[in-house]
């Protein structure tokens, strides 16, 4: 048997047939034991950040991915991919041919997971409540085309937008759109620690020790009603401290499916294995890679540096050296796989140029090498995010241009730091809301950008956002992005360094991991069952 198994979106109906044979079906059966999953994803309740796994407050892939398990929303982005479709929600769509007002029937009988049941009231809480408390992680921004929610007997929700936003039936998919209970949430106030009650297909208990998740365990909610259909009675969770552990876990039939992040050693393992009882699957990814700038620090407040810096990376060499196969170069915040990508990074700066770079910073009477220090998480990311800094770090002092060192934190330190601006450089990854070019650039660019940016460009607040977020169709929208990434190329508030592919491990007899995860690297446990 083939041990590696490549899901394209476009076939991915076609091949699921085939791949029920070698576990890569959705089709299998809710018997057997609870499903073990490895991550190497962190869940932790620091002084920081109380409430994690609040919906008012999750904003990273892990997090997102308990509660998209847990909490319901009215739309949901489909299994093969395409335009969301209706969740809790029984049908949903803009009522107007501005897409200004959006209307969703809620369906019959909704209950949250302890029986009560869900109104439309509940819905027009959920989103009031995400706004008004307007959490630091910048989650609520999402939500900045709402004006108003209305409600119309128990079933009828209506959105009154500031205005056009062709992309709002995505947003209504992401967790910060979860529908929860009055009871359990306080409207002015986050839910510290790791409880969440919702009426999605599982309920969550957690097992934690010094204020982290250590296994997380889903069980199927006998309330849910949704379009999911729930291939099994119970998932744990197992939060692993590295790949390496995690990996070993694995081969002993200690869990049953490894997600994110492996390191690039194990992929090119797993791939290269055509025997043994764990297959892998390789799946279309949309994760980014990127570094942020604090445009107003010494260091980097003159653009000339920041070109410079642009004018050096090689792409190229650094996804080679470090990722190999499993990443490509990207010259753009939008991944090239998405409607409205441009290149607009190798279009203004070509190929790596020592020459080039060393004009940018002679003209602008910079004294070279530049001493900088580019952060980065040492636990959020992957093992290999220590060696891609170094990798940038010989780069660029190779360059004789500059004199970077570099600095590891782990994420629970790493995060607050940014977002009190103590960082002049740091990395950071994105999987996106949704697979839209509009969410690899509004939450970096627009007004309350979850970043905490100071870098702010008119235009593409006041004019290129609000006129592609207008267009239905995003083909007619190209015109609009491409610009806001010519911009984000010559102001280089951002510098976009590559695009990853995603895997899933899983011994053979676990059907559905063709399916587990998504583009947006949305986990769909729902999908793993046993089979054969």
């Amino acid at each position: 048997m083939n041990r590696k198994t490549l899901v394209l979106p476009a076939v991915v109906g076609l091949l699921a047939p085939v791949l029920a044979a070698c576990g890569g079906s959705g089709s299998g059966s809710s018997g057997g034991g609870a499903i073990v999953v490895g991550t190497t994803d962190r869940f932790e309740a620091t002084k920081d950040a109380p409430a994690p796994l609040d919906p008012a407050y999750a904003y990273d892939v892990g997090t997102w991915n308990i509660l998209r398990q847990t909490v319901q929303t009215l739309m949901i982005q489909p299994k093969g991919e395409g335009d969301p479709v209706p969740e809790a929600a029984e049908k949903c769509g803009f009522t107007d041919t501005g897409s200004e007002r959006y209307a969703c029937t809620l369906r019959a009988g909704l209950k949250f997971a302890n029986g009560d049941k869900i109104t439309a009231e509940d819905v027009k809480y959920s989103i009031d409540r995400a706004m008004r408390i307007k959490a630091d992680s910048g989650v609520f921004a999402l939500l900045s085309t709402v004006d108003t929610v209305e409600t119309q007997g128990d079933r009828e929700v209506i959105f009154h937008l500031k205005s056009a936003d062709a992309t709002f039936p995505y947003k209504l998919s992401t967790p910060v759109a979860g529908i929860v209970n009055p009871d359990d949430y306080q409207k002015d106030k986050l839910r510290d620690g790791f409880s969440v009650d919702g009426s999605g297909p599982y309920t969550l208990s957690v097992a934690q020790k010094d204020d982290a998740i250590t296994t997380a365990t889903f069980t199927k909610n006998p309330n849910y009603k949704g379009t999911l259909a729930v291939n099994n009675s119970k998932v744990e969770m197992r939060s692993f401290a590295d790949a390496t552990s995690m990996g070993t876990a694995l081969s002993k039939g200690d869990i049953d499916v490894m997600t994110r992040t492996m390191s690039p050693e194990q992929i090119q393992k797993l791939g290269d294995d055509s025997n043994g009882d764990i297959d892998l699957v390789e799946m279309p990814g949309l994760e980014i890679r990127y570094l942020a700038f604090n445009t107003d620090a010494a260091s980097v407040k003159t653009k000339a540096v920041r070109e410079a810096m642009a004018q050096l990376i090689d792409r190229g060499e650094l996804v080679s050296k470090v990722y190999g196969t499993e990443a490509e170069p990207l010259y753009s915040m939008v991944p090239a796989t998405i409607t409205g990508h441009s290149n607009s990074f190798f279009n203004k700066y070509g190929n790596p140029s020592v020459t080039k770079a060393k004009s940018l910073l002679t003209k602008a009477s910079i004294t070279t090498p530049v001493k900088l220090t580019l952060h980065y998480t040492t636990d959020h990311y992957g093992s290999a995010t220590k060696e891609e800094f170094e990798q940038l770090r010989t780069q660029l002092n190779n360059s004789g241009l500059f004199d970077v060192t570099i600095k590891g934190d782990p994420w629970s330190t790493f995060v607050p730091a940014e977002r009190k601006g103590s960082y002049d450089v740091w990395g950071m990854g994105w999987f996106p809301d949704f697979p839209d070019a509009d969410n690899y650039l509004a939450p970096f660019l627009d007004t309350d950008n979850f970043l905490k940016l100071p870098y702010s460009n008119s235009e593409i607040i006041k004019t290129l956002i609000p006129e592609s977020r207008q267009e239905a169709d995003r083909l007619a929208a190209a015109k609009s992005l491409t610009t806001i990434q010519d911009i984000v190329a010559t102001d280089v508030p951002l510098i976009p360094l590559w695009q990853g592919k995603q895997y899933v491990a899983a011994r053979d007899d676990i059907t559905g991991t063709a399916y587990a995860l998504n583009s947006s690297s949305t986990l769909q446990l729902w999908e793993l069952g046993r089979g054969v």
